[in-house]
């Protein structure tokens, strides 16, 4: 299909806020930028969020309550403000834009049970908009059998499709995700552990702030390698991929009494081991580390990557792209290609067994289309 204008957007298991990219492309080729905004969630809107992901971990399947419906319908609106407010930085109308992919919330990502679940309504997004939107973007892989996540990769190669190779490019968000592009281009890709989310919790716990700025507070501390130890010595991390896992499944517990500093350095060694153990698990080692999310902005951990890995970890504005944006601006890339029919999971990023489109899509005013699996 021709290149066209998308929105995607982002709310990331760091709760953190919306991330909102506007991107031309034709799904196919690399995207070109054009416009990023975030907007950060206040205090309620956070607190109502994690209330929503500890409903829903209670639950056996997705069923919302009242309070996880009331979470969605805020985020639902919140994101709607934010592509308004987006377009109007980049003096681009509504009427220009063909898609929007909208992630939404995972409150609960579970796919050994065969499910997985973010909330956000794409419909209420679309008649708020004016323009079709593209949302649920994980269920139809796990309906397959395949984890659901990571969804990246596919953004990744097309990012990597001209650097040299082999090279990996890693993603730390709340939980931190590894695409791998060999000789062939094919992406393995999975997630590698936690990557900002016990750091950002053990800051709020301990220092009264939700994340460590420059990991700095981290930066005063000493690694506790007994701990650190301990920590690693999960058989997950050993396992191969794909596979996936949830932010809640692990917990700061460990570093419990630690002295704040301490736990803070330990729990950032500890992301940082995660993804040097990951490495051990692809067909060859990697060139190159390139990475995107917040985690890069945290000069520890970045420290720390290269210590441990042994690879000098690269930002990804290395390569003239904004890292903040890199997750919205893949969820706008795959809506344009949930509407050109081409895939966005594979077997060996998420295990599905071929290929896969997946997402629904909703058109403004009622009208509804879909397109999911196959």
């Amino acid at each position: 299909m021709d290149s066209v204008l998308a929105v995607g957007l982002m709310s990331g298991t760091s709760l953190d806020g919306i991330d909102a990219a506007l991107i031309e492309t034709d799904g196919e080729g690399i995207a070109r930028p054009i416009a990023f905004r975030s907007d950060a969630y206040s205090d309620a809107a956070r607190a109502q969020l994690r209330e929503a992901c500890a409903l829903a971990l209670l639950k056996e399947r997705p069923r919302p309550t009242p309070e996880i419906e009331a979470a969605a319908e805020m985020l639902t609106r919140r994101h709607a403000l934010s592509v308004r407010q987006l377009l109007n930085d980049a003096g681009v109308a509504g009427s220009q834009v063909r898609v929007v992919g909208f992630h939404g919330q995972t409150v609960a990502h579970r796919p050994d049970r065969g499910w997985t679940w973010q909330i956000g309504d794409g419909q209420a997004l679309a008649d708020a908009l004016g323009t079709p939107v593209v949302f649920d973007f994980r269920s139809a892989d796990v309906a397959a059998g395949g984890q659901g996540a990571p969804l990246l990769p596919v953004y990744h190669a097309a990012i990597a499709a001209r650097l040299e190779r082999p090279l990996a490019i890693l993603n730390l968000g709340g939980v931190g995700n590894l695409t791998f592009i060999g000789a062939d281009g094919a992406p393995i890709a999975f997630d590698t552990g936690p990557a900002n989310a016990l750091i950002d919790d053990w800051m709020m716990a301990e220092a009264g702030r939700p994340f460590d700025m420059g990991g700095s507070f981290a930066g005063t501390g000493h690694v506790d390698e007994g701990v650190l130890r301990d920590m690693m010595d999960l058989p997950w991390f050993d396992l191969p991929p794909p596979k996936s896992l949830d932010r809640a499944d692990f917990t700061a517990q460990p570093v419990r009494g630690l002295a704040p500093a301490d736990g803070a350095a330990t729990l950032t060694a500890f992301t940082a081991a995660t993804v040097a153990q990951a490495l051990t698990l692809l067909p060859v080692r990697p060139r190159r580390l390139i990475v995107a999310g917040g985690g890069r902005h945290n000069a520890t951990l970045m420290r720390m990557l290269g210590e441990r890995t042994g690879i000098v970890p690269e930002p990804i504005d290395a390569l003239g792209l904004n890292g903040d944006a890199t997750e919205a601006e893949g969820f706008a890339y795959m809506a344009v290609r949930h509407l050109a029919g081409l895939p966005i999971s594979f077997p060996g990023t998420t295990g599905v067994p071929t290929p896969m489109t997946g997402g629904s899509l909703r058109t403004p005013a009622g009208g509804t289309a879909q397109r999911s699996g196959g």
